[in-house]
């Protein structure tokens, strides 16, 4: 058996191969690699003609990976986590000076992440930063696939075996529009949120998750009917006078009357949060991220 063979198989192509797959269709793939779908079937045509065995089969609309398919992406995702090393390498011989930090964080980090992401470049300007900011379950599949060296969230999840420092204080606090009745008083009675509408975050938001844990250990039970995708579309609701609503502190201006909004003086608010910076425990940490975590558990 002759070992020192190349590959049959490009890094294009599996890197293509591994779009279409998450993505399970060739024009969504050929979209986010910046291609056109023709090159992109070619590529995985190229593929499938290279090891002699179909990668890829229908799945309703869309397509998905056989079981070869599968292997193979097994495969690539090896290979492509020990170019990782080599480059984690490279850069311990240039001394950090150039790399690549991979961090995602959940939407509401937007408020504040940018800030401790310019500290960080200011010390290294040679890192190049890839940042992602998405609702909580996007930010999850990105750690499952491996997409983001670190993740910034407030409710990491319990199903990946994850590591974890303390990023950031994040109180949580109840808002009404400006103007509120209760927005005047010293302190209220948690019971009175009892059908009180309450708007929410979208299934899966971390602030949905630590607000419905909330409302489970005080049981009570508001009317939350209505379901807003965005902090912002939350503010602006909530300014409307469309009901009540939990965010985080982070999420407002330092004078929240400046978006119509008032926080509320209900009992048990702020429900003290912290936002976590976590990485997968099963995975090299590259040199660029480790240097990450070394500047926030510094400040």
């Amino acid at each position: 058996m002759n070992t020192n063979r190349p590959p049959r198989a490009t890094f294009h192509q599996l890197r293509t191969l591994e779009a279409v797959a998450r993505l399970g269709s060739i024009t969504q793939a050929a979209r986010e690699l910046h291609l056109t779908q023709p090159t992109v079937s070619v590529q995985i045509q190229e593929l499938q003609s290279a090891v002699g065995v179909a990668l890829l089969e229908p799945a309703g609309r869309g397509i998905r990976l056989t079981e070869a398919g599968r292997l193979l992406q097994q495969t690539a995702l090896q290979m492509t986590a020990l170019w990782r090393t080599f480059e984690d390498d490279l850069q311990a011989l240039q001394g950090l000076e150039r790399g690549k930090l991979r961090i995602a964080g959940v939407t509401t980090t937007e408020y504040f992440i940018a800030r401790w992401l310019k500290q960080f470049s200011d010390q290294h300007p040679g890192i190049d930063i890839d940042l992602s900011v998405d609702n909580r379950d996007a930010v999850v599949r990105r750690l499952e696939r491996d997409d983001t060296d670190l993740a910034v969230m407030m409710m990491p999840p319990t199903a990946l075996a994850l590591e974890s420092t303390p990023f950031l204080d994040n109180p949580l606090v109840l808002i009404g529009p400006c103007g509120h009745p209760w927005a005047t008083r010293k302190r209220l009675p948690r019971q009175l949120l009892n059908d009180q509408r309450l708007l929410m975050r979208e299934p899966g938001s971390g602030t949905r998750l630590a607000t419905e844990e909330w409302l489970r250990r005080h049981a009570i039970h508001p009317d939350a009917r209505m379901t807003l995708g965005s902090n912002e579309a939350i503010k602006h609701a909530v300014a409307a006078g469309l009901g009540l609503a939990v965010v985080s502190r982070h999420a407002l201006a330092a004078d929240p009357a400046q978006e119509g909004l008032a926080v509320l003086p209900l009992e048990g608010f702020p429900e003290l949060r912290t936002w976590q910076l976590v990485w997968r425990r099963d995975r090299r940490l590259p040199l660029a991220a480790a240097a990450f975590v070394r500047h926030v558990q510094a400040h």
